[in-house]
C-alpha cells in the first residue's frame, strides 16, 4: 500500500507542478479559445491541464519502472510491456488530439477517430475484455471481444468529456471514483493473490488519483486553470483502461454460487461510479439526434447545466455530481466488501444505496421545493384582504433562478 500512495504522491507533485507552469504559459501566449454561448465562466481560461495530468501520469510510469528492478512485486505491472506502451501511447494520442481540439475546435468526426484508433491500440495490444463470470465461463471470440473493447473505451471517454462543464466536476468525480475502484482492485488483487498484492488495474487507478488531486487545486470554482479535452478524454481512457484490466482478475470458473455477484464487480462498478456521465451522455444522444443533430454536438442542456437552471450555485452542483457518485460507486463496493471481509448479508449494502440516493434526490431537487414554497407564499400575500394588489398575477419571473449564478 505504501508504494501504491508513494506513486500517487508522485503523479500528484508532478501534475501541480507543470499545471502551474501550463498556467502561466497559457496566459503569458494567450492559449485559450473565447468564451462561448454555452459556456458558464464568464473570463477568458486556459484549458491546457490536461498536459500536465498526463506528464504526471506518465512520470509516475516511469518511476515505477526505475524501481521495478529493486521491487520485485512492481514486475508483475510491466510483465508484458507491450500493453504498457500501448496504454502510453494511446494517452499520446488522445491529448495530442485535445490539446488540437482546445485551441483550434476539431470538427467531430477527426476527434471520434482519434478515440477509435486509441482505443484500438490499447485494446490491439491485449488489454480486452476476454471473460465475463456468466454461468461458469464465457469467453468471447478474439475479435468480439477486441470491437466490444474499443467501444467501450470510446464511450467511456466520451461520457466523462459530456460531463466536463464544471469546475472541478470531472477532477473531482474521476478522484472519488477511481479512489473507490482502487480499493476494490486492491482487495481483489489481495484476494486472488496473497503474496503479491500489485496490478495493472490498481496502478493506473492510483496515478489517476494522483493526477486528479495534483490537478485539484487548480481547476476549483473559481477555476484558473481547465483540463480541456485533453484532461477529460485522458481520465476516460484511463479509467475505462483500469475497469477492463481488473476484469482479468477474476477467475470464471473458480467463482462459486456463494459469490457470484462479486464476481460481477468488475463489470457493474464501472458503470456505477459513473452513473451520472452515463445518464449525461445518453440523455444528450437521445435529445441531439432526435433534433436531427449529430450525437457530438455541442450544446447547453447537460445535467451540470439543468443544475445551474434549477437554482443550484456553482458549488452546490458540482458537489451534488459528487454525492451521486460517492453513493453509487460506495454502496457498489460494499456488495464486495461486506459479504467477503465481514460476512455481513448484501442487503445492508442495499439499505446504504437507497438511503444515500434518497438523500441525494432530496438535495438534487431542494431548489424547486424551496421556488414552489416561495411561489406560494407570494400568492397568499397577492391574494389577502386588503392587499393592494388582491387579484394581480404573479410575475413570471417571480421566485425564478438567476441564470448567472454560479458562474466564474
Amino acid at each position: 500500500m505504501r508504494l501504491f500512495i508513494a506513486f500517487t504522491l508522485i503523479s500528484a507533485a508532478v501534475t501541480f507542478g507543470l499545471a502551474i507552469v501550463v498556467l502561466k504559459l497559457g496566459h503569458r501566449y494567450r492559449l485559450y479559445p473565447k468564451i462561448r454561448e454555452r459556456d458558464v465562466h464568464t473570463r477568458p481560461t486556459p484549458r491546457l491541464g490536461g498536459i500536465a495530468m498526463f506528464i504526471g501520469i506518465l512520470a509516475a510510469f516511469g518511476v515505477a519502472y526505475l524501481l521495478a528492478s529493486q521491487f520485485p512485486p512492481l514486475q508483475i505491472i510491466f510483465a508484458d510491456p507491450g500493453s504498457i506502451l500501448a496504454i502510453l501511447g494511446a494517452a499520446l494520442l488522445i491529448v495530442a488530439i485535445g490539446v488540437a481540439d482546445d485551441l483550434w475546435d476539431l470538427d467531430w468526426m477527426t476527434k471520434l477517430s482519434g478515440q477509435f484508433i486509441a482505443a484500438g491500440l490499447v485494446a490491439w495490444q491485449g488489454v480486452q475484455i476476454y471473460s465475463l463470470p456468466i454461468q461458469g465461463l464465457t469467453i468471447f471470440s478474439g475479435w468480439t471481444s477486441l470491437w466490444l473493447t474499443v467501444i467501450t473505451i470510446v464511450i467511456v471517454m466520451n461520457m466523462i468529456n459530456f460531463i466536463d462543464g464544471l469546475d472541478g466536476l470531472v477532477a473531482g468525480v474521476a478522484l472519488i471514483a477511481n479512489s473507490v475502484f482502487f480499493l476494490y482492485s486492491y482487495l481483489l488483487a489481495q484476494d486472488q493473490s496473497p503474496t503479491n498484492y500489485f496490478s495493472l488495474a490498481s496502478f493506473i487507478a492510483a496515478i489517476l488519483v494522483g493526477a486528479c488531486i495534483g490537478f485539484l487545486p487548480l481547476n476549483w470554482h473559481p477555476a484558473k486553470l481547465f483540463m480541456g479535452d485533453a484532461g477529460a478524454l485522458l481520465v476516460g481512457l484511463l479509467m475505462a483502461t483500469s475497469a477492463i484490466a481488473v476484469t482479468g482478475q477474476v477467475d470464471p470458473v473458480a467463482v462459486t454460487s456463494s459469490r457470484l455477484f462479486p464476481a460481477f464487480i468488475p463489470i457493474i462498478l464501472p458503470f456505477a461510479i459513473m452513473i451520472i456521465p452515463l445518464l449525461d451522455f445518453g440523455l444528450a444522444v437521445v435529445r441531439r439526434v432526435s433534433a436531427g443533430k449529430s450525437p457530438f454536438s455541442a450544446d447547453r442542456k447537460h445535467l451540470h447545466h439543468r443544475l445551474l437552471d434549477m437554482g443550484h450555485s456553482h458549488l452546490n452542483a458540482v458537489l451534488i455530481f459528487y454525492g451521486w457518485t460517492a453513493a453509487a460507486s460506495v454502496g457498489c463496493l460494499l456488495y464486495f466488501v461486506l459479504p467477503v471481509y465481514f460476512s455481513v448479508p448484501t442487503w445492508y449494502a442495499t439499505i446504504f444505496i437507497m438511503l444515500a440516493l434518497l438523500a441525494c434526490t432530496i438535495v438534487t431537487l431542494a431548489p424547486l421545493t424551496r421556488r414552489k414554497a416561495v411561489e406560494a407564499a407570494s400568492q397568499l400575500a397577492h391574494t389577502e384582504p386588503g392587499h393592494p394588489q388582491k387579484f394581480a398575477k404573479l410575475d413570471p419571473l417571480d421566485g425564478a433562478s438567476d441564470d448567472a449564478q454560479g458562474t466564474a
